[in-house]
């Protein structure tokens, strides 16, 4: 009974934190605005960087990816002391990937949400801080080649089982991990991958906010309105 507790008491406690939705609530709060419609929809960190500039999207990737490391906190709080390391190690997978449920399928948005990599990254940085330095090298080494952050995201999801395979053999919990996540992640950008293939996909840029140029397009058609 009390194993189902700690089980149940993960599950909900991490899924519950992953779901706030910071990328919304950041936005309705100092734009008054709803992220879901500019750029890509998406309430997640890039959309967040491209429409509204570089400290709200770093703004939203750190707190979205403090929910992925909240829900491995928590899961690592109610480890029981008589626990195996294999049944450590589950709970404290099961809490990243609930905290990861949460943002990519929030209640408060209707069980929509982000794509997880943020929130993925910060339960990998707690979890399995090996996988974590790799993937970081990995991702800004990509973005900085292509200036896709979606390529960037695609390329570390498809290495991270193999990263977390030689960095942690043995764990097969974090195996299971970092397939069924980075299968997630891969699934969660199909779209991403189809406009990369076409040349359509957005390029990263801190020069310049979409919501910027939206302001001064409204600006330009109320002068020549009057």
């Amino acid at each position: 009974m009390e194993a189902a507790l700690r089980i149940l008491g993960t599950a909900l406690g991490a899924y519950l934190v992953g779901s706030i939705p910071f990328g919304v609530l950041i936005v309705r709060i100092f734009w008054h605005a709803d992220i879901r419609d500019f750029g890509s929809g998406n309430t997640g960190a890039t959309n967040v960087l491209r429409v509204f500039g570089t400290a709200p999207g770093l703004t939203v990737y750190f707190l979205d990816a403090l929910k992925g490391a909240a829900g491995v906190w928590l899961a690592m709080l109610l480890v029981s002391d008589g626990a195996s390391a294999a049944g450590a190690d589950a709970l404290v997978v099961l809490g990243a990937m609930a905290a990861i449920a949460g943002h990519t399928l929030s209640p408060f948005l209707g069980f929509r949400g982000g794509k997880g990599v943020a929130t993925a990254s910060g339960a990998i940085i707690v979890a399995a801080p090996r996988v974590a330095l790799v993937m970081i090298v990995l991702f800004l080494l990509t973005v900085a080649i292509s200036r896709y952050v979606s390529l960037g995201s695609i390329v570390i999801a498809a290495a991270l089982p193999v990263v977390s395979l030689i960095a942690y053999p043995g764990r097969y919990a974090f195996a299971v991990f970092a397939f069924i996540t980075g299968a997630y992640v891969i699934w969660k950008h199909r779209s991403n991958i189809g406009r990369i293939r076409r040349g359509e996909e957005n390029k990263i840029t801190f020069r310049r906010r979409m919501w910027d140029d939206m302001k001064s397009a409204a600006r330009r058609e109320g002068r020549e309105k009057r």
